[in-house]
């Protein structure tokens, strides 16, 4: 026998039955989340085989949500069909670990419930996760070579800074720097790098083209060469300072 008054027990009748019919209208009225048709008709591809996978992307993540959305409602329907079944055996409201009474205030907070509050099963956030995901840390993944002393070469980085070059669609608000005042500077480490170089000093040595006749490009990393005192003295005489001659 139920702990509950028949007047209680309608009302979590009433409430479950509401709910049955409300997920049960928004079913037949979007066609199950729009599953009716097939991905083709949906879409007007006669086939997605000769596409490139982001030709489809965005009506690929909808239909994916669609059918999470319907599992979810079908799911929430299975629920309600079994706590009115147990209405029907007049076993409702019976924890289904420790078979005692369910309050009445928690019914009513979650009427499909078999479980009391102390053994209600927690969710678990999986930790299986998929293997290429070990192969995506750190940044860039194995091709950054970033955090290794020995290795000063082209890496992940290096490629994903020419590709960015040409423009991507991340706004100001997603750049890795905190004052961004341009387009320009949001690239990653857009000021701290030299293009096309290892070291600062390659943009502005230069020789000819048989390595000889050095000389000296005074460009924006010369100056800051300068001016962070870097190397051993001017590698030039500055024409512009006052020591000039």
């Amino acid at each position: 026998m139920s702990h509950f008054t028949a007047k209680q027990l309608q009302s979590l009748r009433s409430q479950l039955t509401t709910e049955k019919r409300d997920i049960e209208h928004r079913l037949e009225q979007n066609e199950h989340y729009g599953l009716g048709d097939s991905m083709k008709l949906q879409t007007g591809e006669l086939s997605p085989i000769d596409n490139h996978p982001g030709d489809l992307a965005t009506e690929m993540y909808d239909r994916e949500k669609d059918i999470s959305l319907l599992e979810h409602d079908e799911f929430q329907l299975e629920r309600i069909d079994s706590a009115l079944h147990s209405i029907e055996e007049g076993h409702y409201g019976t924890c289904a670990v420790c078979q005692q009474p369910i309050p009445y205030e928690r019914m009513q907070a979650v009427p499909y419930t078999k479980y009391c509050k102390k053994h209600q099963p927690e969710t678990v956030v999986s930790e299986n996760r998929p293997v290429e995901e070990e192969f995506l840390a750190p940044a860039f993944g194995r091709t950054s070579l970033d955090e290794r002393d020995d290795q000063n070469g082209f890496d992940g980085e290096d490629a994903w800074q020419i590709v960015e070059s040409w423009g991507t669609s991340n706004t100001p608000a997603m750049a890795e720097g905190r004052d961004i005042d341009s387009y320009d500077v949001m690239a990653i480490e857009a000021t701290d790098e030299v293009e096309g170089c290892v070291e600062a000093y390659e943009s502005f040595v230069a020789t000819d083209i048989y390595g000889h006749d050095v000389s000296i490009v005074r460009n924006r990393q010369y100056r800051q060469y300068l001016e962070n005192r870097e190397g051993e003295g001017l590698l030039e005489p500055d024409f512009d300072s006052d020591d000039s001659f």
